[in-house]
Protein backbone atom coordinates (compact mmCIF):
# COMPACT_ATOMS: atom_id res chain seq x y z
CA UNK A 1 0.00 0.00 0.00
CA UNK A 2 3.02 2.29 0.50
CA UNK A 3 3.80 1.92 -3.19
CA UNK A 4 0.17 2.64 -3.98
CA UNK A 5 0.22 5.95 -2.08
CA UNK A 6 3.49 7.11 -3.63
CA UNK A 7 2.39 6.53 -7.20
CA UNK A 8 -1.22 7.67 -6.81
CA UNK A 9 -1.02 11.29 -8.00
CA UNK A 10 1.47 10.46 -10.72
CA UNK A 11 -0.91 7.92 -12.20
CA UNK A 12 -4.09 9.88 -11.59
CA UNK A 13 -3.30 12.67 -14.02
CA UNK A 14 -2.41 10.27 -16.83
CA UNK A 15 -6.06 9.36 -17.34
CA UNK A 16 -7.78 12.34 -15.75
CA UNK A 17 -6.23 14.51 -18.43
CA UNK A 18 -8.00 12.39 -21.02
CA UNK A 19 -11.40 12.71 -19.39
CA UNK A 20 -12.17 16.31 -20.31
CA UNK A 21 -15.42 17.48 -21.82
CA UNK A 22 -16.95 14.56 -23.73
CA UNK A 23 -19.14 14.61 -26.80
CA UNK A 24 -22.82 14.27 -26.17
CA UNK A 25 -25.17 11.77 -27.71
CA UNK A 26 -27.39 12.94 -30.52
CA UNK A 27 -30.71 14.56 -29.65
CA UNK A 28 -33.76 13.67 -31.72
CA UNK A 29 -36.31 16.03 -30.24
CA UNK A 30 -36.79 18.71 -32.88
CA UNK A 31 -40.60 18.84 -32.75
CA UNK A 32 -43.67 17.39 -31.07
CA UNK A 33 -44.87 15.90 -34.35
CA UNK A 34 -41.47 14.27 -34.83
CA UNK A 35 -41.46 12.87 -31.31
CA UNK A 36 -44.96 11.44 -31.82
CA UNK A 37 -44.00 9.48 -34.96
CA UNK A 38 -40.47 8.42 -33.86
CA UNK A 39 -39.11 10.95 -36.38
CA UNK A 40 -40.17 8.65 -39.21
CA UNK A 41 -40.40 10.68 -42.43
CA UNK A 42 -39.41 13.91 -40.69
CA UNK A 43 -37.20 15.02 -43.59
CA UNK A 44 -40.05 14.95 -46.12
CA UNK A 45 -43.52 15.01 -44.52
CA UNK A 46 -43.58 18.82 -44.20
CA UNK A 47 -46.81 18.99 -42.19
CA UNK A 48 -45.38 21.99 -40.34
CA UNK A 49 -42.33 24.25 -40.37
CA UNK A 50 -40.24 21.93 -38.16
CA UNK A 51 -39.20 20.03 -41.30
CA UNK A 52 -36.56 22.75 -41.61
CA UNK A 53 -34.50 21.00 -38.92
CA UNK A 54 -34.14 17.93 -41.14
CA UNK A 55 -34.22 19.05 -44.77
CA UNK A 56 -34.14 22.59 -46.22
CA UNK A 57 -35.38 21.34 -49.61
CA UNK A 58 -38.75 20.47 -48.05
CA UNK A 59 -39.53 24.18 -47.75
CA UNK A 60 -40.49 23.97 -51.43
CA UNK A 61 -43.55 21.94 -50.36
CA UNK A 62 -45.08 25.02 -48.66
CA UNK A 63 -47.32 27.42 -50.56
CA UNK A 64 -47.77 29.84 -47.62
CA UNK A 65 -45.77 31.15 -44.69
CA UNK A 66 -45.52 28.69 -41.79
CA UNK A 67 -44.45 29.07 -38.17
CA UNK A 68 -43.82 26.42 -35.51
CA UNK A 69 -42.38 26.58 -32.02
CA UNK A 70 -42.41 24.25 -29.08
CA UNK A 71 -40.60 22.59 -26.22
CA UNK A 72 -39.61 19.07 -25.21
CA UNK A 73 -39.19 17.97 -21.62
CA UNK A 74 -36.70 15.11 -21.46
CA UNK A 75 -37.00 13.07 -18.27
CA UNK A 76 -33.65 11.26 -18.23
CA UNK A 77 -33.07 8.12 -16.14
CA UNK A 78 -29.40 7.08 -15.98
CA UNK A 79 -28.15 4.55 -13.46
CA UNK A 80 -24.55 3.66 -12.65
CA UNK A 81 -24.47 0.51 -10.55
CA UNK A 82 -21.80 -1.42 -8.66
CA UNK A 83 -18.67 0.59 -9.41
CA UNK A 84 -15.98 -1.89 -8.38
CA UNK A 85 -12.39 -2.81 -8.99
CA UNK A 86 -12.24 -5.60 -11.52
CA UNK A 87 -11.46 -9.00 -9.98
CA UNK A 88 -11.16 -7.48 -6.50
CA UNK A 89 -13.67 -7.35 -3.61
CA UNK A 90 -13.62 -3.52 -3.52
CA UNK A 91 -16.79 -1.58 -4.48
CA UNK A 92 -17.65 2.11 -4.23
CA UNK A 93 -21.44 2.05 -4.54
CA UNK A 94 -24.09 2.97 -7.10
CA UNK A 95 -25.81 6.11 -8.40
CA UNK A 96 -29.47 5.66 -9.30
CA UNK A 97 -30.04 9.25 -10.49
CA UNK A 98 -26.97 10.12 -12.53
CA UNK A 99 -28.74 12.56 -14.87
CA UNK A 100 -31.12 15.49 -14.63
CA UNK A 101 -34.20 16.30 -16.70
CA UNK A 102 -33.69 18.73 -19.59
CA UNK A 103 -35.91 21.28 -21.35
CA UNK A 104 -35.23 21.53 -25.11
CA UNK A 105 -36.88 24.41 -27.02
CA UNK A 106 -37.26 24.84 -30.79
CA UNK A 107 -38.41 27.49 -33.30
CA UNK A 108 -39.04 27.38 -37.09
CA UNK A 109 -40.18 29.91 -39.71
CA UNK A 110 -40.64 29.25 -43.45
CA UNK A 111 -41.53 31.91 -46.03
CA UNK A 112 -42.15 31.01 -49.70
CA UNK A 113 -40.93 33.93 -51.83
CA UNK A 114 -42.58 32.73 -55.05
CA UNK A 115 -43.35 29.40 -56.73
CA UNK A 116 -39.61 28.65 -57.05
CA UNK A 117 -37.84 30.03 -53.97
CA UNK A 118 -38.39 29.83 -50.21
CA UNK A 119 -36.30 30.76 -47.22
CA UNK A 120 -36.46 29.85 -43.54
CA UNK A 121 -34.83 30.31 -40.16
CA UNK A 122 -34.73 27.89 -37.24
CA UNK A 123 -33.34 27.30 -33.76
CA UNK A 124 -32.99 23.77 -32.34
CA UNK A 125 -30.51 21.41 -30.68
CA UNK A 126 -28.69 18.45 -32.26
CA UNK A 127 -26.42 17.28 -29.44
CA UNK A 128 -26.59 17.17 -25.67
CA UNK A 129 -25.83 15.03 -22.64
CA UNK A 130 -25.60 15.37 -18.91
CA UNK A 131 -24.47 12.83 -16.32
CA UNK A 132 -23.23 13.25 -12.77
CA UNK A 133 -21.67 10.38 -10.82
CA UNK A 134 -19.60 12.71 -8.67
CA UNK A 135 -21.34 11.57 -5.48
CA UNK A 136 -19.34 8.33 -5.70
CA UNK A 137 -15.99 10.11 -5.98
CA UNK A 138 -15.54 10.38 -2.20
CA UNK A 139 -16.56 6.80 -1.42
CA UNK A 140 -13.15 5.55 -0.35
CA UNK A 141 -12.99 2.03 1.04
CA UNK A 142 -10.81 1.11 4.01
CA UNK A 143 -9.62 -2.50 4.16
CA UNK A 144 -7.92 -3.73 7.38
CA UNK A 145 -4.30 -4.61 6.80
CA UNK A 146 -4.25 -2.90 3.41
CA UNK A 147 -5.32 0.69 3.95
CA UNK A 148 -7.61 3.20 2.26
CA UNK A 149 -8.44 2.67 -1.41
CA UNK A 150 -9.97 5.78 -3.03
CA UNK A 151 -12.79 5.71 -5.55
CA UNK A 152 -11.77 6.10 -9.23
CA UNK A 153 -12.21 9.88 -9.14
CA UNK A 154 -10.73 10.24 -12.63
CA UNK A 155 -13.76 8.37 -14.04
CA UNK A 156 -16.50 9.86 -11.85
CA UNK A 157 -17.84 13.40 -11.98
CA UNK A 158 -20.12 15.83 -13.76
CA UNK A 159 -20.23 15.80 -17.57
CA UNK A 160 -22.60 18.18 -19.37
CA UNK A 161 -22.67 19.27 -23.02
CA UNK A 162 -25.36 21.07 -25.02
CA UNK A 163 -25.41 22.65 -28.49
CA UNK A 164 -27.89 24.96 -30.23
CA UNK A 165 -28.20 25.35 -34.00
CA UNK A 166 -29.22 28.72 -35.44
CA UNK A 167 -30.08 27.90 -39.05
CA UNK A 168 -30.81 29.97 -42.17
CA UNK A 169 -31.81 28.07 -45.33
CA UNK A 170 -32.98 28.46 -48.93
CA UNK A 171 -34.89 26.05 -51.17
CA UNK A 172 -35.37 26.00 -54.94
CA UNK A 173 -38.00 24.06 -56.89
CA UNK A 174 -36.30 22.72 -60.03
CA UNK A 175 -39.51 21.26 -61.51
CA UNK A 176 -42.73 19.58 -60.39
CA UNK A 177 -40.81 16.59 -59.00
CA UNK A 178 -37.41 17.84 -57.76
CA UNK A 179 -36.57 20.44 -55.13
CA UNK A 180 -33.17 21.33 -53.68
CA UNK A 181 -32.13 23.18 -50.54
CA UNK A 182 -29.12 24.37 -48.57
CA UNK A 183 -28.52 26.11 -45.27
CA UNK A 184 -25.93 27.47 -42.87
CA UNK A 185 -25.75 26.44 -39.20
CA UNK A 186 -24.33 28.82 -36.62
CA UNK A 187 -23.73 26.47 -33.69
CA UNK A 188 -23.39 27.54 -30.09
CA UNK A 189 -22.05 24.99 -27.65
CA UNK A 190 -21.49 24.95 -23.90
CA UNK A 191 -19.97 22.32 -21.70
CA UNK A 192 -19.02 21.62 -18.10
CA UNK A 193 -16.84 18.86 -16.71
CA UNK A 194 -15.37 18.21 -13.29
CA UNK A 195 -13.22 15.38 -12.01
CA UNK A 196 -12.37 15.73 -8.33
CA UNK A 197 -12.45 13.72 -5.17
CA UNK A 198 -10.58 12.46 -2.12
CA UNK A 199 -7.18 10.92 -2.83
CA UNK A 200 -4.50 9.83 -0.34
CA UNK A 201 -1.47 12.14 -0.38
CA UNK A 202 1.70 10.81 1.27
CA UNK A 203 2.31 12.54 4.59
CA UNK A 204 -1.03 14.34 4.43
CA UNK A 205 -3.76 11.71 4.20
CA UNK A 206 -7.00 11.84 2.25
CA UNK A 207 -7.14 15.19 0.43
CA UNK A 208 -9.60 16.57 -2.10
CA UNK A 209 -7.87 16.97 -5.47
CA UNK A 210 -9.34 18.84 -8.44
CA UNK A 211 -8.00 16.89 -11.42
CA UNK A 212 -9.96 18.53 -14.24
CA UNK A 213 -12.27 21.52 -14.39
CA UNK A 214 -13.92 22.73 -17.62
CA UNK A 215 -16.55 25.44 -18.00
CA UNK A 216 -16.37 26.56 -21.62
CA UNK A 217 -18.47 27.73 -24.54
CA UNK A 218 -18.01 28.79 -28.14
CA UNK A 219 -19.36 29.16 -31.68
CA UNK A 220 -18.78 27.17 -34.86
CA UNK A 221 -20.08 27.11 -38.43
CA UNK A 222 -21.69 24.15 -40.18
CA UNK A 223 -24.12 23.55 -43.02
CA UNK A 224 -26.76 21.31 -44.58
CA UNK A 225 -27.86 20.36 -48.10
CA UNK A 226 -31.00 18.45 -49.07
CA UNK A 227 -33.30 17.26 -51.82
CA UNK A 228 -36.94 16.18 -52.20
CA UNK A 229 -38.36 14.09 -55.05
CA UNK A 230 -42.14 13.89 -55.48
CA UNK A 231 -43.40 10.89 -57.43
CA UNK A 232 -46.92 12.31 -57.13
CA UNK A 233 -49.04 14.14 -54.58
CA UNK A 234 -49.17 11.09 -52.28
CA UNK A 235 -45.64 9.70 -52.52
CA UNK A 236 -42.28 11.41 -52.03
CA UNK A 237 -38.79 10.86 -50.65
CA UNK A 238 -36.25 13.27 -49.20
CA UNK A 239 -32.65 13.23 -48.12
CA UNK A 240 -30.21 15.58 -46.44
CA UNK A 241 -26.59 15.79 -45.34
CA UNK A 242 -25.57 17.99 -42.39
CA UNK A 243 -21.91 19.02 -42.19
CA UNK A 244 -20.74 19.45 -38.60
CA UNK A 245 -17.60 21.39 -37.67
CA UNK A 246 -14.63 20.84 -35.42
CA UNK A 247 -15.92 22.69 -32.40
CA UNK A 248 -13.68 24.97 -30.32
CA UNK A 249 -14.72 26.30 -26.93
CA UNK A 250 -12.96 28.66 -24.53
CA UNK A 251 -13.47 29.61 -20.90
CA UNK A 252 -12.20 28.18 -17.62
CA UNK A 253 -10.18 25.09 -18.59
CA UNK A 254 -7.70 23.62 -16.13
CA UNK A 255 -5.87 20.35 -15.62
CA UNK A 256 -3.76 19.19 -12.69
CA UNK A 257 -0.08 18.68 -13.58
CA UNK A 258 1.54 16.17 -11.25
CA UNK A 259 5.16 17.31 -11.79
CA UNK A 260 4.33 20.83 -10.64
CA UNK A 261 1.67 19.92 -8.11
CA UNK A 262 -0.53 22.65 -9.59
CA UNK A 263 -3.15 23.19 -12.28
CA UNK A 264 -2.33 24.26 -15.82
CA UNK A 265 -4.76 26.54 -17.66
CA UNK A 266 -5.72 26.22 -21.32
CA UNK A 267 -7.35 28.65 -23.73
CA UNK A 268 -9.36 26.19 -25.85
CA UNK A 269 -10.82 22.72 -25.93
CA UNK A 270 -11.37 21.15 -29.37
CA UNK A 271 -14.16 18.63 -30.02
CA UNK A 272 -15.03 17.16 -33.46
CA UNK A 273 -18.78 16.84 -34.10
CA UNK A 274 -20.20 14.15 -36.43
CA UNK A 275 -21.94 14.65 -39.76
CA UNK A 276 -25.55 13.47 -40.18
CA UNK A 277 -27.07 11.90 -43.31
CA UNK A 278 -30.69 10.82 -43.58
CA UNK A 279 -33.18 9.57 -46.12
CA UNK A 280 -36.93 9.57 -45.51
CA UNK A 281 -40.11 8.55 -47.31
CA UNK A 282 -43.80 9.42 -47.09
CA UNK A 283 -46.69 7.50 -48.67
CA UNK A 284 -50.38 8.44 -48.35
CA UNK A 285 -51.96 5.01 -48.68
CA UNK A 286 -55.59 6.04 -48.19
CA UNK A 287 -57.43 9.29 -47.66
CA UNK A 288 -56.96 8.92 -43.90
CA UNK A 289 -53.82 6.82 -43.41
CA UNK A 290 -50.15 7.38 -44.33
CA UNK A 291 -46.91 5.54 -43.57
CA UNK A 292 -43.46 7.07 -43.35
CA UNK A 293 -39.91 6.00 -42.50
CA UNK A 294 -36.38 7.27 -41.92
CA UNK A 295 -32.86 5.84 -42.05
CA UNK A 296 -30.22 8.10 -40.51
CA UNK A 297 -26.44 7.77 -40.41
CA UNK A 298 -24.25 9.72 -37.96
CA UNK A 299 -20.47 9.68 -38.45
CA UNK A 300 -19.51 9.19 -34.80
CA UNK A 301 -16.35 7.54 -36.11
CA UNK A 302 -15.13 11.11 -36.76
CA UNK A 303 -15.11 11.68 -33.01
CA UNK A 304 -11.55 10.41 -32.61
CA UNK A 305 -10.00 12.62 -29.95
CA UNK A 306 -10.41 15.63 -27.70
CA UNK A 307 -7.54 18.07 -27.39
CA UNK A 308 -6.58 21.08 -25.30
CA UNK A 309 -4.77 23.99 -26.94
CA UNK A 310 -2.70 27.00 -25.88
CA UNK A 311 -1.92 25.97 -22.33
CA UNK A 312 0.33 27.57 -19.75
CA UNK A 313 1.54 26.84 -16.23
CA UNK A 314 2.96 30.06 -14.88
CA UNK A 315 5.43 31.24 -17.51
CA UNK A 316 5.75 27.80 -19.09
CA UNK A 317 3.84 27.19 -22.33
CA UNK A 318 2.20 23.78 -22.74
CA UNK A 319 1.79 22.58 -26.34
CA UNK A 320 -1.40 21.18 -27.75
CA UNK A 321 -1.91 17.57 -26.73
CA UNK A 322 -4.30 14.67 -27.27
CA UNK A 323 -6.50 14.26 -24.22
CA UNK A 324 -8.27 11.04 -25.11
CA UNK A 325 -8.49 8.70 -28.04
CA UNK A 326 -11.97 7.33 -28.76
CA UNK A 327 -12.82 4.21 -30.72
CA UNK A 328 -16.44 5.11 -31.31
CA UNK A 329 -18.45 3.57 -34.12
CA UNK A 330 -20.51 5.24 -36.81
CA UNK A 331 -24.19 4.86 -35.95
CA UNK A 332 -27.47 4.19 -37.76
CA UNK A 333 -31.04 4.64 -36.66
CA UNK A 334 -34.13 3.26 -38.38
CA UNK A 335 -37.70 4.33 -37.72
CA UNK A 336 -41.15 3.66 -39.14
CA UNK A 337 -44.40 5.39 -38.29
CA UNK A 338 -47.97 6.00 -39.29
CA UNK A 339 -50.39 8.94 -39.35
CA UNK A 340 -54.17 8.60 -39.16
CA UNK A 341 -56.67 11.41 -39.77
CA UNK A 342 -59.25 10.58 -37.11
CA UNK A 343 -61.53 13.57 -37.79
CA UNK A 344 -61.48 17.14 -39.05
CA UNK A 345 -59.93 18.23 -35.75
CA UNK A 346 -57.82 15.27 -34.57
CA UNK A 347 -54.80 13.62 -36.22
CA UNK A 348 -53.13 10.63 -34.56
CA UNK A 349 -49.60 9.32 -35.10
CA UNK A 350 -47.23 6.72 -33.74
CA UNK A 351 -43.90 5.10 -34.46
CA UNK A 352 -41.02 2.88 -33.39
CA UNK A 353 -37.30 3.43 -33.80
CA UNK A 354 -34.10 1.47 -33.23
CA UNK A 355 -31.13 3.67 -32.42
CA UNK A 356 -27.64 2.12 -32.48
CA UNK A 357 -25.20 3.09 -29.74
CA UNK A 358 -21.85 4.69 -30.59
CA UNK A 359 -19.53 3.25 -27.97
CA UNK A 360 -17.21 0.64 -29.47
CA UNK A 361 -13.98 -0.70 -28.05
CA UNK A 362 -13.61 2.02 -25.43
CA UNK A 363 -16.50 2.37 -22.99
CA UNK A 364 -17.01 5.10 -20.42
CA UNK A 365 -18.84 5.41 -17.11
CA UNK A 366 -19.41 9.12 -17.76
CA UNK A 367 -21.02 8.48 -21.18
CA UNK A 368 -23.46 5.59 -20.63
CA UNK A 369 -24.52 4.48 -24.07
CA UNK A 370 -26.16 1.46 -25.67
CA UNK A 371 -28.55 0.47 -28.42
CA UNK A 372 -31.95 2.05 -27.71
CA UNK A 373 -35.53 1.41 -28.78
CA UNK A 374 -38.09 4.21 -29.06
CA UNK A 375 -41.86 3.73 -28.73
CA UNK A 376 -43.83 6.89 -29.49
CA UNK A 377 -47.36 8.30 -29.72
CA UNK A 378 -48.63 11.71 -30.77
CA UNK A 379 -51.65 13.77 -31.76
CA UNK A 380 -52.53 17.10 -33.34
CA UNK A 381 -55.60 19.15 -32.55
CA UNK A 382 -56.79 21.69 -35.13
CA UNK A 383 -57.59 24.93 -33.34
CA UNK A 384 -58.62 26.74 -36.53
CA UNK A 385 -58.14 26.57 -40.28
CA UNK A 386 -54.65 28.02 -39.80
CA UNK A 387 -53.41 26.70 -36.47
CA UNK A 388 -52.77 23.42 -34.68
CA UNK A 389 -51.38 22.31 -31.38
CA UNK A 390 -49.29 19.15 -31.39
CA UNK A 391 -48.39 16.65 -28.67
CA UNK A 392 -45.87 13.83 -28.57
CA UNK A 393 -44.54 11.34 -26.05
CA UNK A 394 -41.64 8.94 -26.50
CA UNK A 395 -40.51 6.09 -24.28
CA UNK A 396 -36.80 5.37 -24.82
CA UNK A 397 -35.38 2.17 -23.39
CA UNK A 398 -31.67 1.36 -23.41
CA UNK A 399 -29.83 -1.86 -22.65
CA UNK A 400 -27.94 -2.87 -19.52
CA UNK A 401 -24.26 -2.42 -20.32
CA UNK A 402 -21.18 -3.62 -18.47
CA UNK A 403 -18.48 -0.96 -18.61
CA UNK A 404 -14.83 -1.88 -18.16
CA UNK A 405 -12.70 1.25 -17.97
CA UNK A 406 -9.05 1.92 -17.14
CA UNK A 407 -8.43 4.12 -14.10
CA UNK A 408 -5.00 5.69 -13.78
CA UNK A 409 -5.12 6.15 -10.02
CA UNK A 410 -4.47 2.47 -9.35
CA UNK A 411 -1.11 0.77 -9.98
CA UNK A 412 -0.97 -2.18 -12.34
CA UNK A 413 -0.54 -4.47 -9.37
CA UNK A 414 -4.11 -3.66 -8.33
CA UNK A 415 -6.35 -5.41 -10.94
CA UNK A 416 -4.41 -3.60 -13.70
CA UNK A 417 -6.26 -0.45 -12.75
CA UNK A 418 -9.48 -1.73 -14.30
CA UNK A 419 -12.85 -0.53 -12.98
CA UNK A 420 -16.10 -2.33 -13.79
CA UNK A 421 -19.60 -0.85 -13.57
CA UNK A 422 -23.05 -1.46 -15.00
CA UNK A 423 -24.95 1.38 -16.67
CA UNK A 424 -28.40 1.87 -18.15
CA UNK A 425 -29.83 4.93 -19.88
CA UNK A 426 -33.60 5.39 -20.31
CA UNK A 427 -35.72 8.47 -20.96
CA UNK A 428 -39.25 9.70 -21.51
CA UNK A 429 -39.84 12.69 -23.80
CA UNK A 430 -42.91 14.92 -23.46
CA UNK A 431 -43.27 17.41 -26.29
CA UNK A 432 -45.72 20.19 -27.18
CA UNK A 433 -45.75 22.50 -30.20
CA UNK A 434 -47.84 25.24 -31.79
CA UNK A 435 -47.99 25.57 -35.57
CA UNK A 436 -49.54 28.30 -37.72
CA UNK A 437 -49.89 28.71 -41.49
CA UNK A 438 -50.51 32.24 -42.69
Amino acid sequence: MKYFNKTLLAAAVALASTQTMAAGFQLNSHSATGVGRAFAGDAVIADNASVLSRNPAAMALFDSTALSFGVTYADIDVTVKDVCLSDAPVCFGSEDAAAEAKIIPNFYYINPVNDKWAFGVAAFSNFGTGTDAGALANNAVTIPGIGTIPAPVDLLGNTEVVTMNLNASLSYRVNDQLSLGAGIDLIYGKGKLTREGALPVPGVGMTNINLVNVDADGWALGGIVGAVYEFNADNRIGMSYRFSPEFKASGDISQFVRQAGAAANFDEIVIPLPDIFQIAGFHQLTEKFAVHYTAQFTSWGDFKEITLEDGHLGDTAIPSSQLKHYAWDDSWLFSVGGTYQLSDTWTLRGGVMHDKGVVGEISSISIPDSDRNWYTLGASYTLSHNSTIDFGVAFIRGEDVEVLEQSAIYPKELTNGLVVAHTRSNATYYSMQYSYKF
